[in-house]
């Protein structure tokens, strides 16, 4: 019977009482509830069975008999499956077939049902269902067996059990009647089940060993299941045919019903007796059981009233009637029937004990308690409970005042649900008025009927209930709530909610209805309260003018007061409630004009009725002058009614401007009579405009009463919108804004508008309050469109002199675009000096009035004009953000002067931005018109503000009208034209009609600077915010305009000149055609197909061509670039058309928009172009080589890209093909026929040409061995041509380069070598080639001699500086000192690279390609020139390097300087470091020894460190530094400072032997300056900084360095030894945390990392893979290599490899910071990930390291084990012997070796602990390969075997870490220690005495 899942709480199903018999049954009749079944009590069988239990399986089925034997299991599992296979057969098998079984199922239905398991209950029932369904009659014999625990069964407190028991006994008898007989049959059989039960004990319940929490809560469920079938049957059989409605169906009375109901009467009272009335279950600890314990006496109470008896009365009325006791709320409900059925069945038990003792003292303590949690269930029954209650019991007033005062305090208004609020106050509100009924059963007299009547009101009604509700006020009111009801600061502190607020208001109103209605009088004594509280709050809030929160009750008493009588129809609130306080107060009031008072006298108004209230007022005053008496019952007279209000409240409400207008104002209009409505407003707006006009001074009007009358104006708004809500609006006046108006009131409104400064604080207040319009909703005005019209046209002029008189010129500007709207506003030609004021005055109307601008939307200029000022105004404001320093004080001061209108004009924009939308086509249009004007003028005109903040502006700008003022994409395209249009200075490439060209481009460079270059900016973030396809191409225009004639003036066509003027610009603030135009130009391409935007793309060519084709003779030839970027290489084209025609081209073929078909048009179209007649078109001329540079390789890429052409592309064939080649073959010969390039003069005219050849001849720079690549190929004929071209400068160059020193011969030269090389270099015979080392040898050599000098120069100004030079200074210097102003010889140098770089590459292919070619190339007469050439190569490298290291040690700004002067230079800087990376080692070693020798400030390491780590990096070159450092013969020098070198370089083999005391060796070793800081002192903000910030990546380099170095040691050698410890004391271990930073971190990887096959993330997996690597090669070059650009999946797979690296090399470095991880889950992700990736390649090498060691010793031997990760060492000497096992852990080497002792011959168990732990202490600290441990380990046994006593310290004799033996010796006892372990003892114990004599070492 086990609970699982709130098994203990009461289930919905169970019955709890005789009031739930009927519930249980599927029909009406109530015996058909069915129970809670099983067997309980000593006997487990009946007697009839025990002859058939000696043989129980004879005549069952073999399978049944199986199942049943299971169900005798302890398991429930087992139990359960059982009953479901049992289930089945039972459904399979006949009724006769199971008849034999029922027996045996009997046996074990009981026992089933005491289960601690709930499952095994429920299945149990299932199988019982199955077997009542297949026997039918046959259960007969039987049914007297079963019924006990049958019936027992339906109060399980599992519901699912005790339904599926309902279900089985449902199956058996599907008749009420049937139920009903089964029950009266086995009455008695039951009933002796049910007393067995109530006689268990937890020890009786069970045979088996069960813990003894479950039997007590299986005990408990058992009682209180028995006691509940126990009061269930009583109420069946005793009362079933009086009581019980379900048995009203059943025909007769059944038989032997009389016979049952005796026999349960007999059976109840001898239990009743034998468990002392179950008192004793009173006491138990369990709820259920004392539920079911008040059920069953409450069944007695009913059934069996003669149990109770004189003997047995007063223990009865004892713990009944003090059964107030109860906590637990689940016991209440049974509790409270009980009580209520005694107290009625036995009145005269209250006399038999103490009442108050024994009931009321428990009943007071129960009720303060809030019942303990059963509020919806005690409350309602206290009513009862009071009535239950004899009359002589009750104590008269103190009673009833003990019973609400401990009800009261038992409420909890802050926490209860609002259910237990409801409960509690109509519990109160019944209780109450039962107590004012029903006084006479407690009074003697009409006199004290009345006394008692009036106390309990006063006491209860006014001091408790009323005072409760005005004392929720908080802490900020309890001064004057305390003088005024007398509470305590605990009680004032409390702050009630709304909801218990709001009941305990009706509780109070209903209670005063029900005094009402039994007796009017009684109300006297609480309205005389109520007139009180009013009256004191009333002055107490005067004086001391607290905030009327007390007020605001009483007037939601009052609603509520009105909510009420309006539901009952009663008329006392008005007539003995508010009627009397009013006409009390209302002199008051008057008197101290207080808000509170006219607060609730308007309110009164709004809830009574106007006229009711002042006849209640007036009835008894002499106010009014005249008149006859007034009807008590009747309303005010009109005429009398509109005396008092014209002559009282209008001059009381309107006197002045103060705290209390706005309450006086609500009354005025609360006042407003349907039947007199136009008089009253009538003299409302005489008697306010007289006041308003009754003080003019000059030119000024009463500010005072104009806030009273904007006040009240706007609240005649708001009661014109309630008016319009509420029924028969359209008949009553008031409810139209026409019945408002009044012409006194426009003509003040103009008046006010019209009106000059100084202007009153309420001014514009009241214009808008007339107006309206401050809301989207508020549109109703209180004058005419005339006068609404006259006032916006005054408002617009002011605003229009504010604009005309701003110091921006683009905003004056503006103000001409409103000259047609000042020639009708007569505006003067010179601004008033008071234009500020004015404009503030006008825009504080326009702000509070904007939506009345909606009713003149016909007025379409007008709205338009008015709306465009306060947008311009708002643009000021803007621009006045971005003003720099540039303005001259006047201006600035001026600017300040109107930033407060401006800023108010930004608020309001932002405020209605949104409304825009609302307004007419017209009127939109006109705004966008002028502001476009104003934004156009501000980009051409303001050249004073900073740019890029100005351009955000214009952006936002522009985004925001855009916004607010296009409803579809057809106006915001006309908006864009707009701002397209021809202008002055726009566009300034292209002309107006968009395909020619603009005459005079460049006549205004200021102009371009500051117009031209912002414009291209708006219209670049324009695109990135609207998208390139609305900007530029206009498509996707679905959406049809409202008429045919917007269609026309908005049809919108693509814009490529736009385009094309957008590439001419090529850069702008903040962008550039390169980074932003062209990527969303390719991006719009490749989401169309070629025939919806290939006419787009064809005009931009067009234009862009035919500006080239004009310009062309401004081109100047640059540098040869195969195939351009659009970085570097098209900034050297400096004509603009070109540049922008040559980037566009590119970025088209690039991206295969256009294919090959279109690139052999292009070629044919700039090949016809290049004549015309027979004259050389020299423009043409000019700009044919950039443009072939970037057709040509793609005309010779066809084979790759033939498949990637789309199908509109258009092959080149054949012909075209040969007609190219004739092309290219006609200008070579052209050339040919040119003198030498040595011969060349100035003037001369055929670089043109040359460059036209050059251009179709592409090489791409490419990596690896392969530095160049040819990107077409050449036939025979073409091939001689152009190396007779090469020999033709041989030739006449007679090996002398001085011969012409011109810059562009040598350029032009240099080319044509690059050329010559890549494409005819097999044709070169050995004159050739030195030729071309020749001059090769001589440009770089001149390169280096430039880059030397500019390093000695940079060394001398930074040396040589004195004190007084700033660094501003020395940085100028040098600036000046590495500015190149010829770039010539770079270039040439650049050239001269290549072509090296090329023939370096064909020397690596020369052993494989080519053997039987008696090339010349392969003599070996050139490798003295290659060897001198790549060190001039490696003295370029070095001397930029030097530079910046010099620089570096005076300041990182200086540094700057040196690395961001290379980025002019890039590619060329690429190509050196290229070169160096491929660098044999003695030419670095050559040019380490020529820098050295050089003697600068800083030497060759220090230049490869500034290089590696510089602040401007460019990739090539960190790559090159890192590959020179970390090889030799350069590592060493890389890693050690000045003096460890020399230390450490020792021979692998030998040992430390020195018999010198040096107990800091680890303190000898000096890493250089630029690791140490990285690897000693890192920083521990690292860990904060972002995943690829600069440190980081510097910081891993740096490692990666230190590790290569690291890994080249030899193993066993002693500076691996030292270094190896330095890293152990030294090294900052934060760089493992560092390297896990770039791991994802999230657990819910790990299910991946622990199944390899899984997908991985991209970060982890190339982590993973790197690691791997990094393990198996030992190696980390690779990963530092792929290491740029940095991303973050780059830095995680470095990241990958070191830590892979370092668990190869650093082991136990890596396993002391693994240990001393806190974060679990952070050490499972990284021990899963070194299981998964690394822990598996590490454990085979360091096995496959083991297996081919050499140890070399017949006394010791390794086996290894490579499935089982083990190795097995055996060491034997003479004739001891011991085997070490050595096991390698899953996750090795985060997790330490196991070392154990498989067999031991000779040696004691002391020694051989100790050689054990010994081999344990080698592998676990030993930072490098495992079999180096063992062998050191052996070596310790050797050096044992020989007599080398041990160290003391560390009981071994090689030191386990550095491998020495112990040498240092104490002179007093003669031991030896190792000096490690002596300096770690003298420095732990802090005393330098011998560890073992303790005398001075």
């Amino acid at each position: 019977m086990g609970r699982q899942k709130g098994d203990g709480a009461r289930s919905k199903a169970r019955p709890s009482s005789s009031s739930l018999a009927a519930s249980l049954l599927p029909s009406s009749s109530a015996a058909a509830a069915v129970g809670f079944g099983g067997y309980v009590g000593s006997s487990r069988l009946d007697s009839s069975l025990s002859t058939e239990d000696s043989t129980p399986f004879l005549d069952i089925d073999s399978e049944v008999a199986q199942h049943l034997k299971r169900l005798a299991r302890k398991d429930p599992t087992t139990k359960l499956k059982a009953l479901a296979s049992l289930s089945a057969l039972l459904k399979q098998k006949s009724g006769k077939e199971i008849v034999p079984i029922i027996p045996q199922w009997a046996f074990e239905y009981k026992k089933l049902l005491l289960d601690y398991n709930r499952e095994v209950r429920r299945a149990t029932h299932d199988t019982m269902t199955n077997l009542v369904t297949a026997v039918r009659r046959d259960l007969a014999p039987h049914l007297k067996s079963l019924m006990g625990p049958w019936w027992f069964s339906q109060f399980d407190p599992s519901s699912e059990v005790s339904q599926a028991a309902k279900r089985s006994l449902q199956a058996a008898f599907p008749a009420p009647e049937k139920r009903l007989d089964a029950l009266i049959l086995c009455t008695t059989e039951i009933f002796i089940y049910l007393e067995e039960n109530l006689k268990l004990t937890p020890q009786n319940l069970s045979d088996k060993a069960v813990a003894l929490d479950e039997l007590q809560e299986m005990h408990q469920q058992v009682v209180s299941s028995s006691l509940l079938a126990l009061a269930t049957l009583l109420d069946v059989l005793v009362s079933v045919q009086i009581e019980s409605p379900g048995f009203e169906n059943v025909a007769a009375e059944p038989k032997h019903a009389s016979k049952a109901k005796a026999t349960a009467i007999s059976f109840a009272e001898k239990l009743f007796s034998d468990h002392k009335y179950f008192l004793e279950f009173l006491k138990s600890q369990s709820p259920a059981v004392r539920s079911a314990t008040y059920s069953v006496l409450r069944s007695f109470i009913k059934n069996i009233p003669q149990a109770f008896g004189e003997g047995n009365m007063k223990t009865l009325a004892t713990a009944v009637l003090g059964a107030f006791l109860e906590k637990d709320p689940t016991c209440h409900s049974s509790m409270w029937d009980a009580i209520l059925l005694f107290s009625k069945r036995f009145p005269d038990s209250w006399t038999t004990l103490n009442v108050q003792k024994s009931v009321f003292n428990r009943f007071w303590s129960f009720i303060r308690n809030g019942c303990f949690g059963s509020q919806q269930v005690s409350y309602p029954a206290l009513v009862l409970f009071l009535d239950a209650i004899p009359s002589k019991v009750f104590s008269g007033d103190n009673f009833f005042l003990d019973f609400f005062d401990n009800l009261w305090a038992g409420r909890n208004p802050i926490h209860s649900p609002n259910a237990d609020q409801l409960a509690f106050f109509g519990a109160f509100k019944e209780c109450f008025l039962w107590g004012l009924h029903n006084a006479s059963r407690f009074c003697d007299s009409v006199d004290s009927v009345s006394h008692f009547r009036i106390t309990l009101i006063n006491n209860i009604l006014v001091k408790l209930l009323w005072q409760d509700y005005l004392s929720s006020v908080g802490s900020k009111d309890q001064d004057s709530d305390q003088a005024l009801h007398g509470k305590t600061t605990e009680t004032q502190n409390i702050k009630y909610s709304i909801s218990y607020l709001q009941e305990l208001g009706k509780c109070i109103v209903e209670i005063l209805s029900g005094i009402y209605a039994l007796e009017h009088d009684l109300l006297f004594v609480f309205c005389m309260a109520f007139q009180e509280t009013c009256e004191r709050l009333l002055q107490q809030k005067v004086i001391t003018e607290q905030p009327a929160v007390n007020i605001d009750l009483i007037i939601k008493f009052l609603f509520l007061v009105d909510r009420h009588a309006k539901q009952k129809g009663e008329a006392w609130p008005l007539l003995h409630l508010v009627g009397p306080m009013l006409a009390k107060s209302f002199p008051l009031v008057r008197s101290l004009d207080s808000p509170d008072g006219v607060r609730l006298l308007s309110i009164s108004v709004s809830i009574f009725g106007a006229r009711k209230v002042l006849k209640e007022i007036f009835s008894n005053s002499n106010a009014l002058s005249c008149g006859p008496p007034h009807d008590k019952d009747s309303e005010l007279k009109l005429e009398y009614f509109l005396q008092a209000y014209k002559e009282t409240f209008v001059p009381w409400c309107l006197h002045e401007h103060d705290c209390g207008t706005s309450a006086r104002l609500d009354l005025l209009l609360a006042l407003l009579d349907n039947e007199c409505f136009s008089e009253q407003w009538h003299a409302v707006i005489t008697y306010a405009i007289d006041l308003v006009n009754s003080k003019v001074g000059s030119r000024s009007i009463n500010s005072n009463h104009l806030a009273v009358l904007a006040m009240l104006f706007e609240k005649v708004r708001n009661e014109i919108r309630r008016r319009k809500v509420e029924e028969n609006s359209f008949h009553r006046l008031g409810s139209l804004p026409d019945h408002w108006h009044h012409d006194l009131l426009e003509a003040t409104a103009v008046s006010v508008a019209f009106s000059l400064p100084p202007f009153g604080t309420s001014d514009a207040r009241f214009v808008c309050s007339v107006l309206g319009g401050a809301t989207e909703g508020n549109l109703d005005s209180l004058v005419s469109r005339k006068s609404m019209i006259l006032i916006v046209k005054e408002v617009l002029r002011r605003l229009v002199s504010f604009i005309l008189d701003s110091s921006f010129n683009s905003v004056k500007q503006a103000g001409a675009l409103f000259t047609s709207v000042e020639n009708g506003l007569g505006l003067e030609s010179k601004n008033p000096a008071n234009v500020v004021d004015l404009a503030h005055f006008a825009l504080e109307i326009f702000e509070g009035s904007f939506f009345c601008l909606r009713a003149l939307d016909e007025e379409s200029g007008l709205v338009s004009s008015i709306s465009s000022a306060v947008f311009i105004i708002d643009w000021e404001y803007r621009m006045t953000l971005a003003v720099d320093d540039a303005l001259n004080d006047e201006s600035c001061n001026k600017i300040k002067a109107r930033l407060g209108i401006c800023e108010s004009a930004h608020g309001c924009q932002s405020k209605i931005s949104n409304l825009w939308k609302s307004f007419s086509t017209d009127v939109r249009k006109g705004i966008r018109s002028i502001f476009i004007c104003t934004i156009r003028s501000a980009i051409f005109k303001e050249d004073k503000l900073d740019t890029n903040k100005f351009m955000s502006l214009c952006y936002l700008m522009m985004i925001d009208v855009l916004e607010c003022l296009c409803q579809d994409q057809y106006e915001e395209q006309n908006l864009l034209d707009h701002l397209l249009s021809k202008g002055d200075m726009w566009p300034w490439w292209i002309v107006a009609d968009f395909h020619s060209l603009k005459g005079s481009a460049k006549s205004d460079t200021e102009r371009v600077a500051y117009g031209n270059y912002k414009f291209i900016s708006l219209i670049d973030k324009l695109i990135y915010k609207l998208g390139f396809d609305k900007v530029i191409a206009c498509e996707d225009l679905d959406t049809s305009p409202l008429s045919t004639e917007d269609k026309t003036n908005t049809e919108v066509t693509s814009r490529a000149w736009l385009a094309a003027e957008i590439l001419c610009t090529w850069k702008w603030p903040e962008g550039s055609a390169a980074t932003s135009f062209l990527p969303q130009l390719i991006s719009f391409a490749k989401s169309r197909n070629y025939s919806s935007h290939g006419s787009f793309l064809d005009s931009i060519f067009s234009i862009l061509l035919d500006g080239a084709l004009i310009h062309g003779e401004n081109c100047v030839q640059t540098s040869l670039h195969a195939w351009p970027t659009l970085g570097e290489d098209m900034e050297d084209i400096q004509e603009p058309f070109l540049r922008a025609l040559v980037s566009f081209l590119f970025t088209l073929l690039k991206e295969n928009i256009w294919g090959t078909g279109k690139a052999m048009i292009l070629f044919q179209l700039l090949v016809n172009k290049l004549f015309i007649g027979e004259a050389v078109n020299t423009n043409c001329l000019r700009i044919l080589p950039p443009i072939l540079c970037v057709l040509v390789p793609t005309l010779w890429q066809r084979s790759i890209r033939s498949s990637e052409c789309t199908s509109t592309d258009v092959k080149p064939d054949a012909l075209d093909e040969n007609r190219m080649q004739d092309t290219i073959k006609s200008w070579l010969q052209r050339i040919l026929l040119f003198p030498p390039l040595v011969t060349w003069q100035t003037g001369q005219d055929m670089e043109e040409w040359f460059h036209l050849v050059f251009s179709c001849y592409p090489l791409r720079v490419m990596g690896g061995a392969e530095i160049m690549k040819l990107d077409r190929s050449i036939g025979h004929e073409e091939r001689i041509l152009l190396l007779d071209l090469f020999r033709k400068q041989r030739h006449e160059n007679s090996g002398s380069i001085a011969a012409n020193q011109l810059p562009v011969v040598q350029m032009l030269l240099s080319k044509l070598m690059v050329i010559s090389v890549g494409y005819c270099w097999r044709e070169f015979d050995e004159e050739d080639w030195e030729f071309l080392f020749f001059h090769l040898r001589y440009w770089i050599e001149s390169a280096v001699v430039m880059m030397e000098e500019v390093a000695e120069n940079v060394n001398d100004a930074v040396t040589e500086h004195s004190s007084s030079d700033s660094l501003d200074l020395i940085c100028d210097k040098l600036k000046q000192i590495v500015l190149v102003s010829d770039p010539s010889p770079i270039n040439v140098t650049k050239n001269s690279i290549i072509s090296f770089s090329f023939f370096c590459g064909l020397l690596e292919l020369q052993p494989t390609k080519d053997t039987d070619n008696l090339n010349p190339l392969r003599t070996e007469r050139w490798d003295p020139i290659r060897n001198q050439i790549l060190e001039s190569i490696l003295r370029l490298f070095f001397s930029t390097g030097i530079a910046e290291a010099i620089t570096g040690s005076y300041s990182n700004e200086a540094a700057s300087i040196i690395s961001a002067s290379r980025f002019y230079h890039r590619s060329f800087w690429e190509l050196v470091a290229s070169s160096v990376i491929k660098s044999p080692p003695h030419t670095r070693e050559e040019a380490v020894k020529s820098v050295e020798l050089w003697g600068l400030s800083k030497g060759p390491i220090c230049s490869l460190y500034a290089i590696l780590f510089s602040s401007r990096p460019i990739p090539s070159l960190q790559l090159a530094a890192y590959a020179v450092l970390s090889t030799e013969p350069v590592s060493k020098l890389a890693v050690f400072g000045e003096g460890s070198a020399r230390c450490l370089d020792v021979d692998s083999n030998a040992y430390q032997e020195s018999n010198q005391l040096d107990l800091s060796a680890e303190e000898n070793i000096h890493l250089r300056e630029e690791l140490s800081y990285m690897i000693e002192k890192l920083p521990h903000d690292v860990l904060d900084m972002d995943l690829v910030a600069e440190q980081r990546v510097h910081l891993f380099l740096a490692w990666s360095l230190f590790l290569s170095h690291l890994s080249s040691l030899p193993s066993l050698s002693s500076s691996r030894e030292r270094l190896v410890q330095y890293i152990q004391n030294s090294a900052n271990p934060l760089i493992l945390d560092c390297l896990f930073q770039h791991l994802p971190s999230d657990l819910s990887l790990m299910h991946v990392l622990k199944k390899k096959d899984g997908e991985l993330p991209n970060v982890l997996s190339e982590a993973a893979t790197a690691a791997t690597r990094s393990i198996t090669t030992g190696s980390l070059f690779f990963s530092v290599e792929s290491l740029w650009p940095i991303e973050p999946v780059k830095m995680a797979a470095l990241a990958g490899a070191i830590y892979g690296f370092m668990l190869r090399l650093l082991p136990a470095y890596v396993r002391g910071w693994f240990s001393d991880l806190r974060d679990r889950s952070t050490s499972s992700l990284i021990e899963s990930f070194t299981r998964t990736w690394c822990s598996p390649p590490l454990v085979a090498n360091e096995l496959s390291l083991i297996k081919t060691a050499n140890f070399a010793d017949e006394n010791f031997s390794v086996s290894v084990s490579k499935s089982a990760n083990e190795v097995v060492a055996t060491y034997t000497k003479d004739e001891t012997g011991m085997d070490l096992i050595i096991r390698l852990p899953a996750s090795y080497p985060l997790r330490s070796v196991d070392v154990d002792c498989m067999r031991s011959l000779g040696i004691s168990e002391v020694k051989q602990r100790k050689w054990l732990m010994s081999m344990m202490s080698f592998v676990r600290s030993q930072n490098g390969a495992l079999a180096e441990a063992i062998r050191i380990w052996k070596r310790n046994f050797d050096k044992e075997f020989e007599g080398v006593e041990e160290c003391p310290i560390c009981y071994s004799v090689i030191h386990t870490v550095n491998h020495s033996l112990p040498r240092l010796a104490c002179k007093t006892c003669k031991h030896k220690f190792h000096s490690a372990c002596l300096y770690k003892w003298f420095s732990t114990s802090h005393k330098s005495s011998c560890p073992l004599c303790q005398s001075p070492f």
